[in-house]
């Protein structure tokens, strides 16, 4: 009985078997118990052990198997005054400390990043991605960020390495001066250039990052949508020819009911061709009528219409009459770009038919 609680009472085996993914720092539990001069510790690869004594820093040891005594713990004898030996149990605290990469850690800008854009202007960014996180350092780790914690985990400093994620992509995104829609092809050149400005700022808490990845940078919902619509109208082209393309899918659809309705609308008008040319031979009982009923002239043909463009909008449908009226008032110029149906594209007035109309106007005054 005595043997046993005097075997329980100083601790001569220290060691950490770490079964979760997410402890960086494990304190090894002594409850009120001494560690014998001479005991074993034991650390394994991916760790380091890490004496604190009295609250100050003692000694820190890397992989391996050692034999607590004073010639291994020059720090702890120091601080203990050990000048003559040492042979009776100690207290002390004992961190085992993580030193394995932690892997898909998160980050991301909660607030848009505003950036000046050579295209856009002025734009709201978001960026978001992944890094690696590694302790580097166990002491200043410890003395900067874990303190007495018994059990600290990467979720417990992942919020303060993202806020210097945050601040550091911030003014590098911003100052790249990268267009907006060229920055997804520059992902990994920025997130080196966002690595090497985080990598002082995290070395003083005894930590690196040697992975850094933006995943995506992306731009407000409603400007994504906006560019939806540029987008499409680039892949579109002719608008003119796109709704004559779509007419012609319609009639050949029968889905779409707009076929049928023009072949409809083609027997109703045959019909009543039929009717009128037979009207003047048949008459009741067969005989003639008295006279044809007066039909209405046709009316006039519709001339051609022209539309016009002017500061990025088109103006119109207009008339030559009224296109008259705009030369005379100088809102229809030479120059002025006009489009109407037959035409290729867009042409200055002067390269249409339209150039008559100012065959009547003087041209410009010369310069005084």
């Amino acid at each position: 009985m005595v043997f046993d609680f005097l075997r329980g009472e100083f601790i001569d085996v220290i060691s950490w078997l770490d079964d979760t993914r997410d402890t960086m720092v494990w304190r090894f539990e002594r409850r009120g118990q001494a560690i014998k001069y001479g005991a074993k510790l034991t650390v394994r690869e991916g760790q380091a052990a890490v004496f604190i004594h009295e609250g100050q820093l003692a000694d820190v040891f890397g992989p391996g198997l050692y034999q607590l005594e004073t010639n291994n713990m020059p720090i702890l004898t120091t601080l203990q005054h050990w000048d003559h030996g040492f042979k009776s149990p100690f207290q002390s605290e004992v961190y085992f400390v993580s030193t394995t990469r932690f892997t898909d850690q998160k980050w991301g800008t909660k607030n848009p990043i505003m950036a000046r854009d050579p295209e856009f202007g002025p734009v709201r960014l978001r960026a978001f991605g992944t890094y690696v996180m590694r302790v580097t350092d166990p002491g200043k780790f410890m003395t900067e960020i874990v303190g007495t914690d018994g059990e600290f985990t990467a979720d417990e400093i992942s919020l303060h390495i993202r806020n210097i994620i945050v601040q550091a992509a911030s003014q590098v995104l911003a100052g790249s001066g990268i267009p907006v829609l060229d920055m997804a092809a520059n992902t990994t050149d920025l997130g080196k250039l966002i690595a090497t400005a985080i990598t002082p700022k995290v070395a003083e808490y005894g930590i690196s990052i040697p992975e850094f990845y933006i995943e995506n940078i992306s731009l407000p919902d409603e400007v994504e949508k906006a560019l939806d619509k540029r987008t499409s109208m680039g892949v579109v082209g002719d608008l003119n020819k796109y709704m004559q393309f779509q007419t012609a899918e319609a009639m050949g659809n029968p889905a779409s009911g707009a076929g049928s309705a023009m072949a409809t609308g083609a027997g109703m008008a045959m019909g009543m061709g039929m009717a009128q040319n037979m009207g003047p031979n048949m008459g009741p009982w067969g005989a003639q009528p008295a006279a044809a009923p007066h039909t209405p002239p046709p009316p006039p043909p519709v001339g051609k219409e022209w539309h016009l463009a002017e500061n990025g909008a088109t103006k119109g449908p207009f008339t030559e009459a009224q296109l008259q009226g705009l030369v005379a008032s100088g809102q229809l110029q030479r120059g002025t770009m006009v489009w109407s149906a037959g035409m290729d594209g867009w042409s200055a007035a002067t390269e249409t038919e339209l150039a008559r109309l100012f065959s009547y106007q003087p041209p410009p005054p010369p310069a005084g």
